[in-house]
């Protein structure tokens, strides 16, 4: 088991493939349950939630002004780590939301040592806002709070079960990547994670394993060491 891990997850996990839904409440649940048990195992959880789920960029509007619309991503954000800390709360897990931002009496801003305090005492840290500056993705945010936190791993749970050649999707003979090295992403402009996040990671030396969420347990079975996605390695 990890000691302490940064879990990334897309804003549309929550939403679950039903049309004009933002929250699937099953979907949370299951994802919850799991954080619990793994933290009940001893890992320290924190979270980076994306905001897929509301916004996406200037889909809505590609004439919008990019600034304006990435601050709209961040509060999409803010808004999803909220619901899920509430039901992290409602299953008995303590949550802290923290931005790089003030946000009223809704979120705390965040703090390194009050980050690492609230881990330690058995609470999850949601990380909201992203960086509080436009140009930068959630994986970024996910790589850099992991760098910050001395992390033993990044997760990220994604709608496919791992990196592949091809996309899965369009090519049905498109081969599951077991390991991968960091700096091949980065050489080779791969788009598995942001070139930014990769960079991050392979500075700091924190390795990255790319999952798929839909697969049964995968947050535990994951973070138990089952090789189930795609390792990144940093070595």
């Amino acid at each position: 088991m990890y000691k302490r891990i940064v879990l990334k997850l897309s804003g549309e996990a929550l939403a679950g493939d039903k049309p004009g839904v933002k929250f699937d409440n099953n979907i949370i649940r299951g994802i919850v349950l799991q954080i619990k048990e793994i933290m009940q195992r001893g890992t320290e959880v924190a979270l980076v939630i994306g905001g897929g789920n509301f916004w996406r960029g200037r889909s809505a509007d590609h004439n919008m002004d990019r600034t304006k619309a990435d601050q709209i991503g961040m509060l999409a954000t803010v808004m999803n780590a909220i619901y899920v800390a509430d039901f992290l709360r409602q299953e008995g897990v303590e949550a802290v939301v923290q931005t790089p931002f003030k946000c009223g009496t809704m979120t705390e801003e965040f703090s390194k040592d009050l980050a690492l305090k609230h881990l330690k005492n058995g609470e999850v840290v949601i990380f909201a806002g992203g960086l509080g500056h436009p140009m930068f993705s959630t994986d970024t945010i996910t790589a850099l709070r992991g760098a910050e936190l001395e992390a033993d791993g990044l997760f990220f749970a994604k709608n496919v079960d791992g990196v592949y050649d091809d996309d899965p999707a369009k090519n049905p003979n498109a081969k599951k990547i077991d390991e991968i090295a960091c700096g091949d992403i980065i050489k080779n402009n791969l788009r598995v994670i942001d070139l930014t996040a990769a960079t991050l990671c392979f500075d700091n030396k924190i390795p990255v394993i790319i999952f798929g969420l839909n697969d049964e347990n995968s947050i535990i079975r994951t973070v138990s060491g089952e090789k189930i996605g795609t390792i990144v390695t940093v070595d």
